[in-house]
């Protein structure tokens, strides 16, 4: 069992804390906020706790994620956006998914939301947003809203490639993108549509809905 509970997390979302693997440096292990499940569950209408409680736990749907029809190829254009996943882990605090983490030397790659706040919509940082979306018109990814908080930047001979580290798999309620070109081809346009939609909407002062 890995050890976590004396650790500080590197980064803290809604739902999970995310901590550098103390025996591997180079993976990061997200573990879902103690007591959250049922937080989310007694908040829900009654007709969505009729789920399974597994069904809000986004470890478990981060795992379903990465099953999805376009990460099984031996591709490796597949991951060249896109932090690679090792399973799950169990630690101190909780099971954790255990992920690449995604670093620029000896530091954790910062977000593409907070290089857009400190530098603006740079020419060098359009051409990567480009790059990113046409790999994932390309290999028909399917993520959650795109959302800057949840990309990091990675630099590598100075070339700026953007990387999802969290957010991955389809919300459409019905899952034909999971099994239909045709609609997986319209849910990525409507992912990279919302998500040039929120960069627009932070980079303008976060006024009314970003949607």
């Amino acid at each position: 069992m890995i050890k976590l509970s004396e650790s500080t997390p590197f980064a803290e979302g809604g739902n999970r804390k995310c901590f550098v693997h103390p025996n591997n440096p180079e993976r990061c292990l997200k573990v879902i906020h103690a007591g959250l499940l049922d937080e989310i569950i007694k908040k829900k209408p009654w007709y969505k706790k009729l789920r399974s409680k597994n069904s809000f736990n986004d470890n478990l749907r981060e795992k379903e994620a990465y099953g999805q029809k376009a990460l099984n190829s031996n591709n490796p254009n597949i991951w060249k956006h896109l932090a690679r996943w090792y399973g799950m882990i169990d630690t101190d605090i909780g099971m954790a998914s255990e992920t690449e983490l995604i670093k620029n030397g000896n530091e954790i790659a910062e977000t593409l939301e907070s290089y857009l706040f400190t530098n603006g919509l740079t020419e060098e940082i359009k051409v990567s947003i480009n790059q990113f979306q046409e790999w994932l018109k390309k290999n028909l990814i399917l993520t959650k809203n795109l959302l800057p908080h949840n990309l990091v930047i990675k630099r590598s001979e100075n070339v700026l490639s953007i990387v999802i580290v969290d957010g991955l798999g389809s919300q459409a309620f019905i899952p034909l993108p999971n099994y239909s070109t045709f609609f997986a081809k319209k849910y990525v346009k409507r992912r990279i549509k919302l998500m040039n939609s929120r960069i627009t909407w932070d980079l303008s002062g976060r006024k009314g809905s970003w949607k």
